[in-house]
């Protein structure tokens, strides 16, 4: 993961930039330190002091670099001597309570595909909840859940591929069709992780935001993101695709007097570039036609397994757009039951999670939804040539979107604190 340029980079720049307004002179946690990397920046960055929690093995492994420090000949980073205590232990060890004082900031990287798996989001909590000074800072500070709708026809025939090897008379003399309908199941419920064109996308993306300064450990357990979604595309919905986004905005509560917070983000987006954590897209097992201009509605419920991760189950429909807006939440629950033709259900396990890495990146010629067999109304397609290209125009739901930061404004008394503003859009964070 150190090797992860775009996420090690993000948290080096949010620690070592609010240096001088958070961690100068302040007591930090490092929740699942495991190398110590972040534990390092944070002494960089001008902390008092770092207690650096680690339950495996890695805890000795940062005790070595902690004695290079102190060397009485050629030392290595010197900066690092006396400034951290390793913790070697669970955060949820009851005994730290007495060994840990509170700090003023909590830094960790407690994240895994869409955001949640591997459960360690609660290890962040747990810290915040019993370690952390009121009005102190989570570094990061927040994290967004992103689905979008999906057309991957070659991922999906790739996947059925796999199932309809189970449907033969006679594997040299083995009649193996009663492994077809649990291989079917098995493979339609596995996430394929992996990077994929954003030209697949039928939608602009929903989103779940957590905010770590504020959520409970019950919401993290359980909880369900509603959909809306405008399909932009005639075409075939294969599943739903997911990613997430982090932002690290230290509250103004946790600043040092007359200083100002530096806000990074940072996305693992099929738009931007890619990180180990890469996407997910979780298919459907009989593909939904869609029209441009229909929309797609119902929920995605997320809840925790004893896998260390989620089940995610999921029920939309498509709806003509002005069958939409005369739909309501409850007559939704209702058509469901009556237009089943034109509804899909699934069930996911995150901790299934398959790998799929035949996305390289896009070629130099312009990505055209047709490529993905989506198709834009004729309307719009003809309106591409109908007028001349604008610096903000975007034709696809894959285009690029200005995200560069043009001000940050704190809110007095808010638990929000910030309103973004960026080139093509503004944010409370």
């Amino acid at each position: 993961m150190l090797q992860d340029h775009v996420r090690t980079s993000a948290y080096h720049s949010a620690i070592t930039f609010n240096g001088p307004s958070l961690f100068r002179d302040r007591l930090v946690m490092d929740v699942g330190a495991g190398s110590g990397i972040l534990s390092f920046f944070a002494v960089q960055a001008g902390s008092k002091h770092v207690y650096a929690v680690e339950a495996s093995g890695m805890a000795q492994k940062m005790q070595v670099m902690l004695k290079s420090a102190k060397g009485a000949s050629g030392a290595r980073n010197p900066y690092l001597a006396d400034r951290i205590t390793i913790v070697s232990s669970k955060i949820e060890d009851p005994s730290l309570l007495n060994k840990v004082p509170q700090v003023d900031a909590i830094i960790s990287e407690p994240i895994g595909v869409l955001l949640v798996h591997e459960r360690m989001l609660e290890s962040y909590i747990y810290a915040r909840d019993k370690f952390l000074r009121p009005g102190g800072a989570m570094l990061p500070s927040s994290g967004t859940i992103h689905l979008a709708p999906l057309s991957d026809a070659a991922l999906w025939n790739e996947t059925i591929t796999k199932a309809r090897f189970w449907q033969q008379d006679s594997f040299y003399g083995v009649d193996v069709n009663p492994y077809f309908a649990p291989a079917f199941d098995e493979y339609f419920s596995s996430p394929v992780v992996g990077c994929f064109s954003p030209t697949t996308l039928m939608s602009d993306s929903v989103i779940h935001e957590v905010d770590f300064h504020t959520v409970s450990m019950a919401e993290l357990k359980e909880f369900v993101i509603p959909v809306e979604w405008n399909i932009k595309y005639t075409g075939v919905m294969h599943g739903v695709a997911g990613w997430f986004d982090l932002a690290f905005v230290p509250p103004m509560s946790s600043l040092h007097q007359g200083t100002a917070p530096s806000a990074v983000y940072m996305s693992t987006g099929p738009q931007s570039p890619a990180t180990h954590w890469q996407q997910v897209r979780m298919l459907f097992k009989q593909p939904l036609a869609v029209n441009a201009g229909q929309v797609l509605r119902g929920a995605i419920l997320m809840k925790v397994n004893d896998q260390r991760s989620y089940d995610i189950s999921a029920k939309v429909i498509a709806l003509d757009y002005e069958e939409s807006v005369q739909t309501s939440d409850d007559a939704l629950v209702q058509l469901f039951e009556t237009k089943k033709s034109r509804t899909r259900t699934a069930l996911w396990y995150l901790h299934e999670q398959i790998y799929n890495y035949s996305y390289t990146g896009e070629s130099l010629e312009v990505p055209r939804p047709e490529a993905a067999n989506m198709y834009l109304p004729v309307d719009q397609l003809l309106a591409e040539s109908a007028a001349p290209a604008t610096a903000n125009s975007q034709s696809y739901v894959g285009g690029n979107v200005d995200t560069t930061i043009a001000s940050v404004q704190g809110i007095p008394n808010s638990v929000t604190d910030f309103v973004i503003k960026t080139g093509s859009s503004s944010m409370q964070i």
